[in-house]
């Protein structure tokens, strides 16, 4: 939140033309950074008209809320008013979006979408987009659980007609969902006096923003609920319009034999997999015919055993991309192939029997075995030569076979506490974007630390671990891994750093000495004791993450080296160049430095560049990191 106060005070700071500075001042002091072109048009020309409104109801004393972010996401709801309930007397709460459009058009096909004249892609209908923010923080807020009458919705377009709207966007207002235009009022203010009393709401306010975030298991924890049963997770803004958009795309490819391509692209965090597993329980629970895959063992293998826990059906839901060579076209309704930037030149190998060698790409070979495939991916999650999955290779291979392609960019993150600023820290430091490395400045919402010693940074997991969070360390792959072990032998200490030493991941599907097998790492917590590689971390998420830069990466003067000697992953060859080396390596410090959705605490056996890191994180002691405190637990991310 930027900025609060009673509705009757921000008025007269709109009348006095001192909000917009103030609340910009606030986002100068919480988000460290100048707000948008499109943020100060709504404070300078949306947030007075909902004020006018307020006062001409009665409801001066509410307090209103100024860009409010939803709990560990990079969203945030323009405006919530929150104050005592007329009939009931208790905590009211009503999110508002403005939307200072002055047309607004329906899609044409989908129906909870719409378009704006200047925009190329749809956006969500505002009802719906304030019905996601409405279910969201009754989710995870603990002033709304198991109260979910307390909250309200009102998507506000003061300069749409009342019939635009109508032909638009086809609203289905509720008892508490509503959307209003400028001509629209009396109907705005008889809502708002039957959610909010003439009564002070600062101790309503302070509830909601004093309340604990509720934690809930991790995706792979709720998996099968979702397959079976669905809404375990609330889809918000891009997330819904690519569900929307795969939606559409089957039941026409039902109605009219139309076959086409959606790719759904995004960062780490951006939800992803939820979207993949969303879409799946939605097929299978209507009895479209569906499938999910992905390139990932680890995944694959620990998606079957939860969400297909004891239900077979369920289990054969999930396959990996080279399970298509034979299959048949267009046999399924929908593929879904998360992780797709996984995707591989071939399915083909040394043993695959001549009958199944079809000489077609996988890429192709996906295509080709659902009426509607889509693809999930990060293009900067490849980490291994021959992966080669791309929204232009993707789109390459649909317009040879004369078919639509439509790609839709993800740009809300949940992972690290849903913090914009934490991913493009990440992107920086590695180099992946532009511009060089740049000081980490701490925005609330996750936690960044730099450890001493490989000790330090155990010991602060562990401390983590005792207050009942789970955490994980990986580290480059830059020590041998022994991966033939004899029955009834230990684990060998692989991973050597001065005198700390801990055994890798176990290799196989097999638990050896407590440890669980490979595929179950990043989720039983009996994988604490072992360090993770990118294979069996990529696609996970945990509370703390614990990354250990090795000697393949390291910080000289004003720039990174890559050292492909200091590597010991065997997908190397003397064939990889070093420019796909680089690439690889930084990718792979990048998936890593992104699976804690608490906090990341970063070592590198490199005294230069831990050097380099505690320079750049700013405002940490330079000694030991604390291993005393850690932030609320909070909810897991999508």
């Amino acid at each position: 939140m930027l900025y609060r106060g009673p509705a009757s005070l921000l008025a007269a700071q709109a009348l006095s033309g001192n909000l917009v500075s103030a609340v910009e001042q606030g986002s100068l002091l919480l988000r460290g950074h100048q707000p948008s072109q499109a943020e100060r048009h709504m404070w300078k020309r949306g947030l007075p008209g909902v004020l006018s409104v307020l006062l001409e109801a009665g409801l001066g004393q509410v307090e209103v809320l100024v860009d409010y972010d939803l709990p560990f996401a990079n969203r945030s709801a323009d405006l919530v008013l929150a104050g005592i309930h007329p009939v009931t007397g208790d905590p009211s709460y009503v999110v508002v979006e403005v939307k200072l459009w002055s047309q607004v058009e329906p899609d044409g096909e989908i129906a909870h979408l719409c378009r704006v004249p200047g925009l190329a892609r749809p956006l969500l209908n505002p009802i719906e987009q304030v019905r996601g923010y409405c279910s969201y923080l009754a989710s995870y807020n603990a002033a709304l659980a198991d109260r979910p009458e307390r909250i309200s919705g009102i998507a506000f377009l003061p300069y749409v007609t009342e019939f635009a709207t109508e032909e638009a966007l086809a609203v289905s207002p509720s008892s508490n969902l509503a959307m209003f235009t400028g001509g629209q009022r009396p109907s705005f203010i008889h809502l708002l006096r039957s959610l909010l009393a003439p009564a002070d709401g600062a101790e309503s306010a302070d509830l909601l923003l004093s309340a604990k975030i509720r934690p809930t298991p991790q995706l792979v924890s709720v998996a099968a609920a979702e397959v079976r049963e669905g809404e375990q997770f609330v889809l918000l803004d891009e997330q819904r319009v690519a569900c929307e958009v795969v939606l559409h795309a089957v039941r026409r490819a039902q109605q009219t034999d139309r076959k086409e391509v959606v790719v759904i692209t995004g960062g780490p965090g951006t939800g992803k997999s939820v979207i993949a597993l969303s879409l799946l329980g939605e097929m299978y629970r209507h009895g479209v015919a569906a499938l999910h895959a992905t390139g990932s063992s680890s995944f694959t293998t620990t998606m079957r055993r939860t969400a297909g826990a004891r239900k077979r059906q369920v289990q054969e839901l999930f396959k990996y991309f080279n399970s298509f060579m034979t299959a048949e076209r267009n046999g399924l309704d929908v593929l879904i192939c998360d992780e797709a930037h996984r995707i591989r030149e071939t399915s083909a190998n040394r043993y695959t029997r001549a009958a199944q060698r079809t000489g077609k790409s996988q890429i192709e070979e996906l295509i080709d075995a659902a009426r509607v495939p889509v693809f999930l991916l990060d293009e900067n999650q490849i980490v291994r030569p021959g992966e080669m999955g791309t929204v232009d290779l993707i789109r390459a291979a649909a317009g040879a076979k004369g078919l639509d392609c439509q790609v839709i960019e993800l740009g809300s993150q949940f992972r690290g506490g849903g913090s914009d600023a934490y991913l493009h820290w990440v992107v920086r430091l590695l180099g992946l974007e532009p511009g060089g490395p740049v000081e980490w400045e701490p925005d609330g919402k996750v936690t960044l630390e730099v450890a001493d010693s490989p000790e330090e940074l155990e010991g602060f997991l562990d401390a983590r671990r005792v207050e009942g969070f789970n955490a994980r360390i990986t580290a480059g792959y830059c020590w041998n891994w022994t991966t033939k072990i004899a029955p009834g032998d230990a684990l060998p200490l692989d991973v050597r750093i001065g005198d700390w030493a801990r055994p890798w991941n176990v290799y196989g599907d097999r638990s050896i000495a407590g440890a669980p097998p490979a595929a179950l790492w990043a989720t039983d917590p009996a994988g604490f004791g072992q360090v993770g590689f990118v294979y069996t971390a990529q696609g996970f998420e945990y509370d703390w993450s614990g990354v250990i830069l090795g000697p393949d990466l390291v910080w000289r003067t004003d720039r990174w080296v890559t050292d492909r000697t200091a590597s010991k992953d065997p997908v190397f060859r003397r064939s990889t160049t070093d420019t796909d080396i680089d690439r690889l390596i930084r990718n792979t410090y990048k998936v890593l430095l992104t699976r804690g959705m608490i906090g990341t605490v970063v070592y590198s056996t490199d005294r230069e560049t831990r050097t380099k890191l505690r320079e750049l994180v700013t405002g940490q002691r330079a000694g030991r990191i604390t291993t005393e405190q850690s932030p609320p637990r909070p909810m897991t991310t999508h």
